[in-house]
């Protein structure tokens, strides 16, 4: 997840900045639109969250010249004006969502993992070992057989899965996971791990606990 950060206000910006970065995420951060606008020429970028009064170019401007070159990155507008045209005016210009300043920074990054998640391309049939998880039917299986998963054991096992081989913390799978606003205990995700853990024992798969870190989720090595 690679955010470009668009915003003038230093202190503001290094706050999102460490609050992103605790996310898993990593961040360019610019002041001006002139950067920004350069920066998005050259670079790949998951998601902008991007600030409207910018020092010279502003930021309508930015977002105006990233949709006039076919670009669909996901943009989360910042913004002081509290007024509805001005909120009308950046989503026609092609932003995907807005926030209104001053604003909590745990509604942010669900804002913006919300914008990641509807742009990410998502298979519909993921497999690992033995496990097949069909995202479109909500059905899992082992070696071809059915498996039944509570919502949240689905929501758990999906989110290892397309993250299978990478160390994921707790905090990481509930912010994957929960909509905004609702909530979820660390010590609940421990207990979602241990019953996944049973239903996955025959897949030739494991979730390892990485101590201090998280979970990994990844194949089994056969033993010769």
């Amino acid at each position: 997840m690679h955010i470009l950060l668009v915003e003038d206000d230093s202190v503001l910006a290094d706050g999102i900045l460490r609050i992103f970065k605790g996310h898993g995420m990593v961040v360019d951060v610019v002041q001006n639109g002139t950067d920004a606008d350069a920066l998005l020429q050259r670079t790949e970028i998951s998601a902008v969250v991007l600030d409207i009064g910018l020092p010279g170019m502003d930021g309508f401007e930015v977002i105006r010249r990233l949709r006039a070159r076919g670009s669909q990155v996901p943009v989360l507008l910042l913004t002081a004006r509290d007024s509805v045209q001005d909120r009308v005016y950046g989503l026609e210009l092609g932003a995907d969502d807005y926030l209104v300043k001053p604003f909590a920074t745990q509604e942010l990054v669900a804002r913006v993992r919300a914008l990641l998640r509807r742009s990410a391309p998502q298979p519909v049939e993921m497999h690992l070992g033995g496990l097949s998880l069909n995202t479109s039917s909500r059905r899992a299986k082992i070696n071809g057989k059915p498996i039944t998963l509570s919502v949240r054991e689905w929501a758990v096992l999906e989110y290892l899965l397309q993250q299978a081989s990478r160390v994921v913390s707790r905090q990481q799978i509930i912010d994957a996971i929960l909509p905004w606003g609702a909530e979820l205990t660390l010590n609940a995700v421990e207990v979602y791990i241990s019953r996944i853990r049973l239903k996955i024992a025959d897949a030739g798969i494991e979730i390892r606990t990485i101590r201090g870190f998280g979970y990994m989720l990844e194949k089994v090595e056969s033993q010769a």
